[in-house]
């Protein structure tokens, strides 16, 4: 799984000119999944989001978790991160999962997040969305499950 995760000051995914998903603050997460993805990219992620020290203390320090602010996750689907672009100019996407597969993962990713006590706002998987941020800093972090050691 690839997630690119940004803090932000508040965010909203809009569908259809409606509303789908919005938060305060917190992190808004683009959420990639490829075909060997399993329950175990999921738990290394959903361990490791919640409790990144990203936030500033009282001394500026980045400190502080999502759950230490009370922050808020407004997660995405993304499969355009899976996109290879290395032979010509259009990109390639069969490293990205199929779409029942993805959409299942993706499904079991924001549950399992919800259950670490953190309110989780979502996208639509498989729609076209209008994602609009406040980017808090900027602060902005790849988390890649193949790269974990």
């Amino acid at each position: 799984m690839r997630v690119i995760l940004q803090r932000s000051k508040s965010a909203q995914v809009i569908i259809n000119d409606t509303v789908s998903g919005k938060i305060d603050f917190g992190f808004v997460l683009l959420v990639g999944i490829t075909h060997d993805d399993t329950a175990s990219d999921i738990d290394y992620l959903v361990n490791k989001i919640p409790h990144l020290r990203i936030f500033e203390d009282e001394d500026g320090k980045m400190n502080n978790s999502l759950i230490d602010v009370g922050g808020q996750v407004l997660s995405v689907s993304q499969f355009t991160l899976y996109g290879d672009t290395k032979k010509g100019r259009r990109p390639n996407f069969m490293a990205a999962a199929k779409p029942d597969y993805a959409e299942e993962l993706y499904h079991q990713f924001n549950e399992k997040l919800a259950a670490t006590g953190v309110h989780v706002e979502t996208g639509e998987f498989g729609e076209m969305m209008d994602i609009s941020l406040i980017n808090d800093g900027p602060v902005t972090l790849i988390l890649d499950t193949d790269e974990r050691k």
